[in-house]
């Protein structure tokens, strides 16, 4: 008996079916599984969902706001930054202030995005940034004129005080460096940090941006002051990972003492980091020579400290040769440290061949037990 012929209408009639039930799934439902798919690491899923997502939803519409943003994020992770930006101004052309809930694709975030994705940089960046901190300021305010909030309420209202701090600082930096040839970038950078450690006080990060403003202005006191209270703030974070840049200030205005305490930190969480074991080398360098000033016999505290300058930099070539690292001034500036601690030092030991064990295998044991140096 010959096969029997497909029903080319019935297929029809299913494929109509189909588009028909897909029409009726709500564009909501599509954007909460793109955010899903997203989350879960499958950008390209997520991407399909929200294009259907925004093709399903009406212009102007709570949906094609939170679609759009969501295909900003998207396309961000994928490196679509042009793409992801224009996106983010679609965006904005519905939610011009910021004003719509975060739920539905409102609130500071795509301006926040639109600052950093900005190709001119500088007074484009900063109206972006501005337009960020301002719907910020207005979700803080909502939640100010509540007399009683919740817990989660107070958590919600910290981590938006910290984000509208954080974005004042941003502004700061940009007239640190790309805007500091304007008139008034030095008054700018004192008001918007002058905020920024008024509205989240408790917000290390804040207290880093005072100090590296007071650097450039040579108020070098001032600065140590905020790092000093930048580090409380860090010590009482259990989780809270100091960052390099903090240790780099610390350095600048020569308190080499608490950056070393600091980088012991860091390689407790991370010991591959190349720049981190430079940045203890270089600190315990400067440590040394200080050191070596004041007492220069033979047996002096210098003399410690440069060995374990000498071990920390060592790691630091070690770990630079082996991840074939990009940076080659600071391979360079390695070098020259190592070899000039070398030199006055001899044939004194590292702190590892100190322990009868060679340095480059008690460094690169990926057991756990690797030791941490300090001066």
């Amino acid at each position: 008996m010959a096969p029997t012929r497909p029903n080319k209408k019935s297929k029809k009639g299913d494929k109509g079916a189909a588009s028909a039930d897909d029409s009726k799934v709500s564009p909501l439902l599509y954007v909460k599984a793109a955010e899903t798919q997203l989350q879960a690491g499958n950008p390209s899923d997520a991407l399909e969902l929200a294009k259907k997502a925004l093709s399903q939803s009406q212009t102007g519409s709570d949906t094609a706001l939170a679609a759009l943003n969501l295909l900003g994020q998207i396309n961000i992770e994928i490196g679509e930054f042009e793409t992801a930006r224009s996106f983010f101004l679609k965006a904005v052309a519905i939610d011009e202030d910021g004003s719509r809930s975060d739920e539905t694709g409102g609130g500071p975030e795509k301006f926040l995005c639109l600052a950093q994705l900005s190709e001119e940089g500088g007074l484009d960046s900063v109206k972006w940034f501005e337009k960020g901190a301002a719907a910020l300021k207005a979700q803080i305010q909502k939640f100010d004129d509540v007399k009683k909030l919740s817990d989660e309420q107070e958590i919600l209202v910290d981590e938006l005080r910290q984000k509208h701090a954080m974005t004042l600082c941003a502004v700061s930096e940009i007239y640190m460096t790309d805007l500091s040839w304007e008139a008034d970038a030095e008054a700018r950078c004192e008001a918007l940090v002058t905020e920024a450690t008024m509205v989240a006080p408790d917000f290390a990060e804040t207290w880093q941006t005072l100090a590296s403003v007071r650097i450039s202005q040579e108020r070098f006191d001032d600065a140590k002051a905020a790092l000093i209270r930048s580090l409380e703030l860090w010590k009482d974070l259990p989780t809270g990972i100091p960052p390099v840049g903090l240790v780099r200030l610390l350095m600048e205005v020569g308190m080499e003492q608490e950056a070393i305490e600091v980088l012991e930190r860091l390689v407790g969480e991370d010991d591959h980091s190349v720049e981190v074991w430079y940045l203890g080398g270089w600190g315990l360098y400067v440590m040394g020579e200080k050191q070596k000033q004041q007492d220069s016999s033979e047996g002096g505290e210098w003399k410690s400290t440069w060995i374990s300058s000498k071990t920390w930099l060592t790691q630091c070539l070690n770990l630079f040769k082996k991840q074939d690292y990009e940076d080659d001034r600071l391979g360079e500036h390695a070098n020259e440290l190592l070899a000039a601690v070398t030199k006055d030092l001899g044939d004194a030991p590292s702190e590892d061949e100190d322990d009868g064990d060679d340095g480059d295998e008690v460094w690169e044991d990926e057991d756990g037990s690797d030791e941490e140096m300090g001066g």
